[in-house]
């Protein structure tokens, strides 16, 4: 029996060395396109398919191998009697051996200014078929979708003569991760093209392998690091690494949440990150009075933290944070001479990313529950000022109005219940992730105190006071101005607190909980 190989591949790396190796192992090489000249150019002896199918290539090569010659070939069990009978019964030879790999789609996608009916011209039909007909008889058929597999495949054939079954059934598995996700990339465009709005009753989603990490959480837990492709710029999945080990599963997620943060602010403004909650947020006119700023708001926690800015990183600033032990560095770019400062502390790393760091349209978030994905829009929602209500007898002034706003984009990024203090640069005291939302006001004031920063200080709740105490216990430390959504059936009592203690107080009638 003919041994039968079916290349077609957009990727020819490797392919020819890989080819003429099996024409040595006595295969005979079945090609089309572009592969086939590729080949043949090299030397290598092809089968056009046409010759196989006897029908030619039609519809602009829409329609090639999707014929029974070849799928025949493929799907044949060999240790059926009547599969083999059948075949010979209308001259079809088994293929054992099929190189495939898709039309480009992502790329095409990629690129700028493609047209819609460009890109559904990159959708393959072929070769997935050929390729899932090939998986599904991996007892008979080698399939290869990538030419990292080429030195296993010709190394057992050099051993044996044939691949083995173990091998064959990791290469079908293989195939089906490779052309679902090809599926799912399809999927997502279309969806956008469409603009589908509503939750779709089977949810598609299509990620690719950036990198294993050493652990998770906890070095007792497997992590790997997956991304969107395209990875959207701006996101940590784009973020480019200049130096360092590289990042572990606690660096990518707290960067992710320093990234969010840093995205409300416009001016110059640093991100200082510990699990997930900032510890100090600075804006100024210069990146480096940002930076003292975030540094400020709290000195302790920032050690061994995540530094996220949305401006170069200047000789000046880098200076300051070579001073101290930091995880990660992340910027749109270093001067040349920062960038040697830092490079220096071999433990950093050192990250770049987009400066694009506005928030995108119609972003979603995912958590995994058991059995189970969650799966939301993200907390993007654009703040509107004007709709804010005063409910107080006292109207906040311009500083007071200025130094909510900072505190409330902080809030809805601290883990909820949450309390940020701030003034019209800095927060000064944040409070998180406590099951009683006075408790997270104490320990935000208390950080406050110790650092002499109670004065010109307002507060951020993210959602309502469900009772008065809150605000009794923040307005006997000294603060004078409150913002929170409202929404409580006790609103009223908190209301009449702070009339009692001169304080102003803003509904925004938004809530930005953060489990």
């Amino acid at each position: 029996m003919k041994k039968r190989a079916l290349i077609s591949v957009s990727d020819k790396t490797g392919i020819v060395p890989f080819a003429k190796e099996l024409v040595e192992n006595g295969y005979e090489i079945i090609s089309t396109g572009g592969t086939r000249k590729a080949l043949t150019d090299a030397g290598v002896k092809t089968l056009a398919i046409e010759e196989i199918t006897g029908f030619p290539e039609m519809l602009d090569g829409r329609v090639k191998t999707l014929h029974p010659r070849i799928h025949g070939g493929l799907l044949a069990k060999l240790d059926n009697p009547e599969h083999v009978a059948t075949l010979n019964e209308h001259n079809i030879d088994p293929i054992s051996l099929v190189v495939v790999n898709l039309y480009p789609f992502k790329e095409t996608i990629q690129k700028t200014a493609i047209t819609e009916a460009e890109a559904i011209e990159q959708i393959d039909i072929g070769g997935p078929s050929m390729l899932r007909s090939a998986a599904k008889n991996f007892a008979s058929v080698t399939v290869v979708v990538d030419s990292q597999d080429y030195p296993v495949i010709l190394s057992e054939l050099a051993e044996k003569g044939e691949t083995k079954l173990t091998t064959r059934k990791k290469l079908a598995l293989k195939v089906f991760q490779h052309t679902a996700a090809y599926d799912a990339l399809i999927a997502s465009y279309l969806a956008e093209k469409v603009e589908q709005t509503v939750f779709p009753d089977e949810l598609v989603l299509q990620y690719e392998k950036k990198q294993v990490l050493r652990y998770g959480e906890n070095p007792h837990q497997e992590a790997a690091f997956y991304v969107q492709s395209p990875a959207p710029s701006g996101t940590i999945a784009s973020a480019n690494q200049l130096h360092g080990k590289e990042l572990s599963y606690n660096n990518i997620r707290d960067t992710d949440a320093a990234l969010g943060i840093l995205a409300e602010y416009t001016k110059p403004t640093i991100v200082a990150v510990k699990h997930m909650n900032p510890c100090g947020i600075g804006s100024g006119i210069s990146i480096e009075q940002a930076f003292d700023a975030a540094y400020a708001a709290d000195p302790v926690s920032i050690f061994g933290g995540i530094i996220a800015s949305n401006q170069k990183i200047s000789l000046a600033v880098a200076e300051k944070m070579s001073s101290m032990f930091l995880e990660v560095i992340i910027a749109p770019a270093y001067d040349q001479d920062a960038l040697q400062l830092l490079m220096k502390k071999k433990n950093i790393r050192l990250l770049t990313v987009s400066e694009s760091l506005e928030k995108q349209p119609k972003a979603w978030t995912s958590i995994s529950v058991g059995g189970g994905l969650l799966i939301q829009s993200k907390d993007d929602l654009l703040e509107d000022e004007t709709t804010w209500q005063v409910v107080t007898k006292r109207k906040p002034t311009t500083d007071e109005i200025e130094a909510l706003a900072f505190a409330w984009k902080a809030v809805k990024h601290v883990k909820s219940n949450a309390i940020v203090l701030a003034n019209k640069q800095q927060t000064v005291g944040i409070g998180a992730g406590q099951m009683n939302r006075v408790g997270s006001v104490a320990i935000a004031l208390e950080q406050a105190k110790a650092n002499n920063a109670i004065t010109d200080a307002v507060l951020a709740s993210d959602a309502f006071f469900p009772m008065s105490d809150s605000v009794e216990l923040a307005a006997k430390n000294g603060i004078k101005a409150i913002i929170q959504p409202g929404g409580s059936i006790k609103d009223q009592e908190s209301i009449d607190m702070a009339d009692q203690y001169d304080v102003t107080m803003i509904f925004t009638n938004i809530r930005h909980f953060r489990h």
